[in-house]
């Protein structure tokens, strides 16, 4: 590739106008997320007892890994139906919305059905000390019955993003964490139901959004031409593609949720006022990778758009628009945190002990953003391309070769090892994908 003939797609208004049009729906929506849970842990943190805030933190690391092992179910109905809606292919559209809904709603019931050895399993697993295990069994045992919902909430979004749509997935999760908020003030602070609140919270209005999500689906369905062939739900071999995309997906998922499971299990072993810095600081950094995930996700659908239309350049063109603006995002966060970082702590809890502890960690979060840019950027990139396997190779390599080992070697200096051992791991996906992409573009990427 010639560098001087590529330089304008760098400046090309109409791709980064058309990068926007996706993107800032989804900034928006995703930032919405880890705020959330900022107002959950800000409620958590001025209650007189840190192990309110380690219950929730715990808590919600245990669903992190429950529901987002099964984010594929988003992931990969968006990149399939993506490269079928540049295709023109709307009956591959309405199957594989079909597919995933009926996946959700069984993966969902069996959760609930295994609820108790699941979450006796994951709290084991974090091993939390005993009285904020106490909290956090409270918290699962609400919280577990949202699964059928967050899963049909994903396949929803994947579906709509796929299809150029990222202002219905702004639309339904702005509803539900505008409920959750409410939910969280009135059940926490006003009946004074504590963890129990919280949870409570969140599965109203986990299903909410569902209702709001169906509803909006019908709508789009009647718009789009042709109609959904039923018989092809009950044959097996209509689900190979979408499950063999899955299967990496799962697994890739599952180990970037272990991860931060054991970021969260090694900080409780380190006593309850360092799992609430931690957890603190932990929803800083969700904010930093969901406010970067909106132009992830902007990219997953272009990508795949431009693959089904056999559009090479576009594709190239709209990675390097993400990569320009994924940076510059980046950067505004490093300097938020770098300049307010105390002031965002002291927002979140008034207990002194827990704001002296998270300000001592602050540098990690101050250094994160930059260096973990580059793995969301390309974990849309491959979602696009329907490069799965790559991406399960990808966190495979960075977790058992990188995150585990330095985590091991780095054990002496404690905490700060534990956050030198997260941001090796976000570095080494990044470059590991980086060089990935390079070999993928030296070939014919819709092939890969």
């Amino acid at each position: 590739m010639n560098p001087a003939s590529s330089l304008p797609s760098w400046f090309d208004p109409a791709m980064h106008r058309r990068l926007w049009l996706l993107a800032w729906p989804m900034i928006l929506s995703n930032i919405s997320v880890p705020l959330l849970g900022l107002v959950d842990t800000a409620v958590m943190g001025h209650l007189p007892d840190p192990r309110y805030l380690g219950a929730v933190a715990v808590g919600a690391s245990l669903f992190s890994i429950l529901y987002w092992g099964f984010g594929f179910l988003r992931m990969g109905t968006t990149g399939h139906c993506a490269q079928a809606f540049g295709a023109g292919d709307f009956h591959q559209v309405r199957l594989l919305l079909a597919q995933s809904l009926l996946l959700a709603t069984a993966l969902g019931g069996l959760l609930i059905l295994l609820q108790q050895p699941l979450i006796k399993l994951g709290l084991w697993l974090i091993d939390p000390i005993p009285d904020v295990l106490q909290q956090a069994q409270l918290y699962s045992q609400i919280r577990i019955y949202s699964a059928p919902a967050v899963l049909g909430n994903y396949a929803i979004l994947g579906w709509f993003l796929g299809l150029q749509n990222s202002r219905v997935p702004l639309a339904l999760l702005i509803c539900a964490n505008l409920l959750n908020l409410l939910l969280d003030l009135l059940l926490v602070l006003g009946l004074g139901w504590g963890v129990e609140g919280v949870a409570l919270a969140t599965l109203c209005a986990d299903y909410a959004a569902l209702a709001l999500g169906l509803w909006l689906t019908a709508r789009r369905l009647a718009e789009l031409p042709g109609r959904l062939q039923v018989a092809q739900l009950r044959q097996w071999r209509h689900y190979r593609q979408l499950l063999q995309s899955n299967r990496y997906l799962l697994v890739r998922t599952l180990v970037l949720l272990l991860c931060f499971a054991f970021f969260t299990a090694k900080g409780a072993q380190q006593g309850d006022l360092i799992l609430a810095a931690n957890a603190v600081l932990l929803n800083f950094l969700l904010l930093v990778s969901h406010g970067l995930d909106g132009f992830a996700h902007a990219i997953e659908a272009l990508c795949g758009r431009f693959l089904g239309a056999g559009q090479r350049q576009n594709f190239v063109n709209a990675c390097r628009s993400a990569l320009l603006w994924s940076l510059a995002t980046a950067l505004i966060f490093t300097g938020l945190f770098a300049v307010g970082g105390a002031g965002l702590i002291r927002l979140l809890t008034d207990i002194p002990e827990v704001i002296s502890t998270a300000e001592s960690y602050l540098p990690w979060l101050i250094a994160l953003p930059l260096i973990g840019v580059w793995s969301y950027l390309l974990d849309g990139i491959f979602i696009g391309a329907n490069w799965f396997k790559a991406m399960q190779n990808c966190m495979l390599v960075a977790a058992l070769g990188v995150y585990l080992p330095v985590w091991w070697l780095s054990q002496p200096l404690g905490n700060h090892g534990l956050w030198l051992a997260l941001t090796l791991f976000l570095l080494a996906r990044g470059l590991f994908a980086s060089w990935l992409l390079a070999g993928f573009l030296k070939s014919e990427p819709a092939g890969c």
